[in-house]
């Protein structure tokens, strides 16, 4: 049992042997025998930050035994005052949970764009060959098959849910683990202690200058992981990461990189390419769609092969792989072709649509909604996208939220524009089902927007949702109707 004396002894402080049975920073989690820890909140452009202390006398009414902050503070329980929050949060929560990660070798993926669907590869590679292997990504938690989804929606969640699900991974287990770490994780120190056998860095675009400031602060963040590793693979194509390519311990990855794609051939059920290598050429089937996931492939391939894996389990893991829950996930290949995604923006059902029309032999189908009580020219861009590139689209709800569904519908299709390419049907399952009868033979759906995600909100309620299960029972139906 870790006591308050063992805890407080780590900041400096004596206090007294009190069990301790749990620590965090949120006051609304705090139940008796916890130490709260005051985290000052983080100051960005678009919101007030919130300060932990003000808290305290909540986490005082749920059972603190002990709290930790950066006043100078009498309390009736034991008090730390320390300089660094958020470095005594991760050093409280890794002792508490008895420091798991010195007992996995861990696999770290951080980047702007592809890491959650490197960090799913990965473990997919790694769960195929040596199982249990962990996994903590934006897309949920694997421990071992098991799937478990943690509520919010952090890349990497505060520090005492990292110790917690690493302690779960080891007593499961798990020599191994996979962690998505985003740059937030890395300045806020969600992930601070951790050591990593390999570090992934798939590339740096402009994003998250609200809270990094410039783009040579980003950089430096997400260079953390890499600083923290033993091997390194990063992204040779890439302005930023290719500097980083020619360090000793690093391969890099792409056209210009060690881990390179030679003939590719992209077809509706996936890629087909050649793999060259320091480890051999040799050739993959990776039944996933899009032409740049056979760079997201190399990466994880590396780091797999870095940890050991041969080339016949990079082989067999990549030909298994059932691809990344709600990104570019293909269900069906024939005899029309069935993927959920989660582009919900113009922008980003765009660069969806461009990616299925070259291997697709009939209709480009969306079906697709835009949430409630956001930017209403997310609707409209939504709207003119489809009709631009889509051959038929089916409107529909999407976390309306409080907003009016049928107006939110309604300004969809005027985006559109011609009614003869699309139609509105607020429930989603029976978008779903019409969008599943209505398909012709050569045909792709991409049914976009909900993704990974495990809620719908209508009005002020927040129902369970599964996209995939859903696709899944219409296209189950359907084939039983053309049976029958």
């Amino acid at each position: 049992m870790t006591t308050l004396r063992d805890l407080f002894a780590l900041l400096g402080r004596e206090a007294p042997a009190l069990p301790v049975r749990g620590v965090t920073h949120d006051s609304r989690q705090v139940e008796p025998g916890f130490v709260f820890v005051a985290v000052r909140g983080v100051p960005l452009r678009s919101r007030p930050p919130l300060d932990g202390h003000d808290f305290i006398p909540q986490a005082l009414e749920r059972g603190a035994v002990g709290v930790v902050g950066t006043r100078e503070l009498v309390l009736p329980v034991p008090y730390c005052k320390v300089d660094d929050d958020r470095a005594a949060l991760a050093d409280l929560a890794a002792a508490f949970w008895g420091y798991p990660a010195r007992r996995l070798e861990l696999a770290g993926v951080t980047g702007s764009k592809g890491k959650t669907t490197v960090a799913v590869l990965l473990h997919h590679l790694l769960q195929s060959a040596r199982p249990p292997v962990g996994r903590l990504s934006t897309v949920g938690v694997r421990i071992g098959a098991e799937e478990l989804f943690l509520p919010g929606h952090f890349t990497t969640p505060e520090a005492p849910q990292v110790q917690e699900m690493l302690r779960r991974f080891v007593e499961a287990g798990c020599r191994r683990a996979v962690l998505e770490v985003s740059s937030h994780a890395l300045q806020l120190e969600r992930v601070r202690g951790l050591e990593y056998a390999v570090g992934i860095f798939t590339n740096l675009f402009e994003d998250h200058l609200d809270l990094h400031g410039s783009m040579e602060n980003y950089f430096a963040e997400k260079k953390k992981l890499l600083e923290r590793s033993r091997w390194r693979v990063v992204n040779a194509d890439n302005p930023w990461t290719r500097a980083l390519a020619g360090e000793p311990g690093t391969w890099s990855y792409g056209a210009a990189g060690d881990w390179r794609v030679g003939k590719l051939r992209e077809h509706a059920g996936g890629l087909e390419f050649e793999v060259r290598s320091p480890v051999g050429a040799f050739g993959v089937e990776l039944p996933m769609v899009g032409r740049f996931n056979a760079d997201n492939a190399l990466a994880a391939m590396a780091a797999a092969a870095r940890l050991g894996l041969l080339v016949e389990e990079l082989q067999q893991g990549l030909a298994s792989f059932p691809g990344v829950p709600g990104r570019m996930q293909l269900l069906q290949a024939e005899p029309f072709r069935a993927i959920v995604d989660f582009a919900h923006t113009g922008a980003s059902l765009r660069a969806a649509l461009k990616t299925l029309r070259p291997t697709t032999r009939g209709r480009l189908v969306v079906v697709i909604g835009a949430a409630g009580n956001q930017d209403p020219s997310r609707r409209t861009g939504i709207g003119q996208v489809a009709a631009e590139l889509a051959d038929f689209a089916v409107f529909t709800e999407e976390d309306h939220r409080t907003e009016s569904l049928e107006a939110i519908l309604q300004t969809m299709a005027q985006a559109h524009g011609d009614p003869r390419r699309h139609v509105c049907l607020g429930d989603r399952r029976e978008a779903i089902r019409y969008a599943v009868e209505t398909a012709r033979p050569g045909d792709t759906v991409l049914f976009s927007g909900k993704g990974h995600e495990r809620t719908l909100e209508r009005g002020t309620e927040a129902i369970p949702w599964n996209e995939v299960e859903e696709v899944q029972a219409a296209l189950r139906g359907h084939r039983v109707q053309g049976d029958g």
